[in-house]
């Protein structure tokens, strides 16, 4: 065999092994326990949830989405994307016209049996906390087929978060913490993503979890628990120092209140890739002095 048929049959070997691997099946376990098997990477994708449609676009996938729920406004290239509704409202119209080889979406959504019964493939999936956040980026990146992309993006989520851990003065250590995330109102415990990451970031969250990840508290119970800051959205209207006791709270009568914007409450109640940046957003809220 000349020098030139041996090179033409290397390179077709490799090809056959390029295009093997291209097309192996992919199989995947979501968070209702459903095994489904993908021959290849879905190439359209409706993302109903926008801590998913976040991990997809931070896998370099952002193209293959062809239909978003109406929440999903990172990153910007996304204002082009149709919205198809939300958790209570999905117009199931509009997802059977985008014609997606798969609707990633949480375990809350109304629409998944009627989707599957129009022959819709659904992949069921909620980050609730940290771990499952490692879980789920690791699934979609399976998914797909960017597996080796999901496991360097956990490493930079997770040495994010400690780099604005080592970044806090000692003192914001140990810093009592309410986090307030609805007015009714509606707190982030210690057992919820946001809880877990105060407690990374040395914090104290003073909700227990043992209440749930979000819980509605009776107003009073802020009042006995008495934080030394409090966190809590633009979005939220409510004038904290008009309720019932609460100017006797430390963090009302220092100072220490942190109100997000509407942009970091976004980053900071969604349980994906901006996580590094939502710790972040806190360190700088437990480290600064009154009137934040």
């Amino acid at each position: 065999m000349s020098a030139v048929a041996r090179f033409a049959h290397a390179a077709c070997l490799l090809a056959l092994l390029w295009f093997a691997g291209a097309a192996q099946a992919a199989t995947v376990v979501d968070d209702r326990g459903v095994e489904q098997t993908f021959s290849r990477a879905p190439a359209r994708i409706v993302s109903m949830l926008p801590s998913l449609t976040e991990t997809v676009c931070a896998l370099q996938a952002c193209e293959h989405l062809v239909g978003v729920d109406d929440y999903s406004n990172w990153p910007e290239r996304l204002r082009s994307v149709p919205r198809v509704g939300g958790l209570d409202d999905a117009n199931v119209e509009r997802i059977v016209s985008l014609r997606p080889d798969v609707v990633l979406l949480a375990r809350s959504a109304r629409v998944i049996e009627r989707l599957e019964s129009l022959g819709i493939r659904v992949v069921v999936l909620e980050p609730r906390s940290i771990d499952d956040m490692r879980r789920v980026i690791a699934t979609v990146g399976q998914l797909l087929d960017r597996s080796a992309q999901a496991e360097a993006l956990w490493r930079d989520i997770d040495a994010a978060i400690r780099r604005a851990a080592d970044a806090l003065p000692a003192a914001a250590r140990g810093t009592r913490v309410y986090f307030e995330v609805s007015s009714a109102p509606y707190a982030a415990s210690e057992s919820s993503f946001i809880g877990e990451l105060l407690a990374r970031l040395g914090a104290v969250d003073v909700v227990p979890g043992a209440l749930g990840p979000f819980p509605k508290l009776n107003p009073e119970f802020v009042v006995r628990a008495n934080p030394a800051l409090i966190m809590i959205g633009d979005r939220n209207p409510a004038m904290l120092e008009s309720r019932p006791g609460w100017r006797a709270i430390d963090a009302l009568k220092h100072g220490r209140v942190c109100r997000f914007s509407a942009a970091e409450g976004d980053v900071l109640g969604r349980p994906g890739p901006r996580m590094g940046e939502a710790a972040a957003i806190m360190a700088r809220c437990l480290a600064a002095g009154p009137g934040r």
